[in-house]
C-alpha cells in the first residue's frame, strides 16, 4: 500500500527516485483518465518508476501502457514536481522522495483499456468530478496544472 507521508525536509529519509506520470485527454479535452490503485484503492495519473536505460519520455510511455493497455505518445511537458517536504511509504518499507515529471500524452494511438493487477478500474472525468474522488492528494495539483495548460511547463 502506498501512503503519503509529509514533515520538513521529510525526504531526506527517502530514496530519491525518479518517477513519471501520463495526462491522457478525451478527444474533447474536457475530461482525464484516471486510474484506480490496486494497493490502496485511490484514484491516480497512471505512471510510475523510470528505469535506467529510457527517457522520461519512454517511461512515461511504458507506464501508460502496462496500467492501461494504451499506446500513447508523450507531447509536452506539464511540470516537474520535487517538494522535499513529502514522501511516498510503501507497504514494504519502501519510502521514496520522487522526482515527479508529468507529461501530456496524444489520446491512445492504439490499444484498448485494460484492467491489471496494478489497476482495478479506469475512467474519464470531468474537473468537477474529480474533486469528489479519493485521488493521491498530490496528484490534484497535476491534474489541475495539465487543465490549465500553460505555455510553459512549471517547476514545483
Amino acid at each position: 500500500m502506498a501512503n503519503l507521508v509529509y514533515g520538513d525536509r521529510i525526504g531526506k529519509t527517502g530514496k530519491l527516485v525518479i518517477g513519471t506520470n501520463g495526462v491522457i485527454f478525451d478527444s474533447a479535452r474536457i475530461r482525464v483518465l484516471l486510474t484506480r490503485r490496486a494497493d490502496n484503492g485511490r484514484w491516480v495519473l497512471p505512471g510510475g518508476f523510470m528505469e535506467a536505460g529510457e527517457s522520461v519520455a519512454e517511461a512515461c510511455e511504458r507506464e501508460v501502457l502496462e496500467e492501461t493497455g494504451l499506446l500513447v505518445r508523450a507531447t509536452r511537458l506539464v511540470g516537474v514536481y520535487s517538494t522535499p517536504h513529502r514522501v511516498v511509504a510503501y507497504g514494504d518499507g519502501n519510502r521514496y522522495q520522487f522526482v515527479s515529471i508529468v507529461l501530456e500524452c496524444d489520446q491512445h494511438v492504439e490499444g484498448e483499456l485494460t484492467l491489471n493487477e496494478e489497476t482495478t478500474e479506469f475512467g474519464y472525468f470531468l474537473l468537477a468530478d474529480i474533486e469528489t474522488l479519493d485521488l493521491m492528494e498530490h496528484h490534484r495539483e497535476r491534474i489541475a496544472d495539465a487543465f490549465a495548460s500553460r505555455p510553459a511547463a512549471l517547476i514545483k
